[in-house]
């Protein structure tokens, strides 16, 4: 068989707008009929899913990035069984449908993570006997070994993919884990629970501060297109979220922010000043147990 491997220019492209209506739940989970994962091609490289809110609450967003060499797919969800969140099937048949119009061999898979809490690494056991797959575990020390992060996070680290590079900035504060991908492709910022239209739940506020000031300190040097976060918890009123565990958002906001929105939050935290509590603001809400 002859393959055409000419490889692809992934010189940055301008921003694209989603134009997209996100899977929202139901008003009754019993009778949901919208599919177990929604898929949205940003573009013909770039992936983004939604897990559906009836198949769990959490509704997380997932990222499948395609390289000249291997794909990375970012987080794998809230839900365990394939029986119900099938995400190895269309990972699966969205590789075989790239591959199809760009066949090279032996092309592999990396599934990293934003970060280790359950409702993003949920569904890595279904990739665990995968070929030419390489499943990074959610340990701090493993991550970062895997990324080449080092002590100092205000040096990000490299994925390259195949002429398609990621820049890897250590992102703790939600979860000492936390890693932000920035496409160089792209220019989409994934941010995972760090920065999203949702709860920003702070476990370590001095970390937290330091990683959007890292992201600002990136972003004013990078073209930023959008950032994405994992979770959708805002409704489109300013200021108000849904309640924690809703099933049904139909009032959701865009899931792309910008990076503008990133010093918002930083002025948010002057504001706040560690004071333990809920504090709403227009675009997301500042969660801090002290």
């Amino acid at each position: 068989m002859i393959f055409d491997t000419a490889a692809i220019d992934f010189a940055p492209i301008a921003p694209l707008p989603l134009d997209v209506r996100w899977i929202h739940g139901s008003v009754s989970a019993k009778h949901n009929t919208d599919p177990d994962i929604q898929v949205h091609h940003y573009d013909e490289h770039t992936v983004i899913l939604r897990q559906n809110m009836a198949v769990n609450y959490e509704a997380p967003f997932l990222f499948l990035l395609f390289g000249n060499e291997r794909a990375v797919l970012i987080d794998t969800g809230a839900t365990a069984e394939a029986e119900y969140f099938p995400l190895r099937r269309v990972v699966d048949e969205l590789v075989g449908q790239w591959l199809a119009k760009h066949p090279r061999p032996g092309y592999g898979l990396v599934v990293l993570h934003t970060h280790g809490h359950g409702d993003h690494v949920a569904g890595d056991a279904q990739f665990a006997d995968r070929p030419d797959t390489v499943l990074v575990d959610r340990a701090l020390d493993t991550v970062r070994e895997f990324l080449g992060l080092g002590p100092d996070l205000d040096v990000p680290a490299e994925l390259d993919l195949g002429g398609r590079v990621l820049d890897c900035l250590g992102s703790p504060g939600h979860h000492a884990a936390a890693v932000s991908y920035y496409d160089r492709y792209t220019g989409l910022l994934l941010t995972g629970d760090t920065v999203y239209p949702g709860r920003l739940y702070i476990a370590d506020w001095d970390a937290y501060v330091a990683t959007i000031d890292r992201l600002i300190a990136f972003a004013d040097t990078h073209p930023v297109g959008h950032v994405l976060g994992c979770h959708i918890e805002m409704t489109d009123q300013p200021g108000v979220d849904y309640p924690f565990q809703a099933v049904h958002q139909p009032a959701e906001p865009p899931l792309e922010m910008t990076a503008g929105q990133l010093r918002e939050i930083r002025a948010a935290l002057d504001r706040v000043a560690a004071a333990p509590g809920q504090h709403p603001f227009d675009d997301f809400v500042v969660y801090y147990n002290g």
